[in-house]
């Protein structure tokens, strides 16, 4: 299959970012929200799994910024297989000196509990 110039990530990814500033707004406007101490967690059924950063000049330079949303990519793609399919999620990192991802993921899976969005486990466990 021809790339066309363009570079593919080397995993599949299994859910849509959201990019438009309309779908940001709407999830705004009529999303729930979630909040812990690092992070805030905006979110909205929708049709596919789809995922979406907010990260402001408040946060520093374009370096550091970048940063929290490389950070927080990271961990919605490691954890996307345990989300509830069909919701629209945008996180807003809150401004702090330093961002460390193990306290970052901690929050993001402490939210998504108190929220209930995780998926449940299979009832009966594994079958001999």
């Amino acid at each position: 299959m021809p790339s066309f110039g363009r570079s593919f990530p080397a995993w599949p990814m299994n859910y849509v970012r959201i990019k438009k500033n309309t779908e940001f707004q709407k999830i705004f406007a009529k999303g729930r929200r979630g909040f812990s101490a690092r992070l805030t967690l905006l979110y909205l059924p929708a049709e596919t799994l789809q995922m979406g950063i907010c990260v402001s000049k408040k946060h520093g330079n374009s370096v550091r910024r970048n940063r929290i949303k490389r950070i927080l990519r990271e961990i919605f793609r490691l954890h996307a297989d345990e989300l509830k399919e069909g919701y629209a999620y945008v996180f807003l990192p809150k401004v702090a000196e330093e961002y460390d991802y193990h306290a970052i993921e901690r929050d993001f899976l402490r939210i998504l509990e108190k929220q209930n969005l995780k998926k449940s486990p299979p009832e009966g466990g594994e079958e001999a």
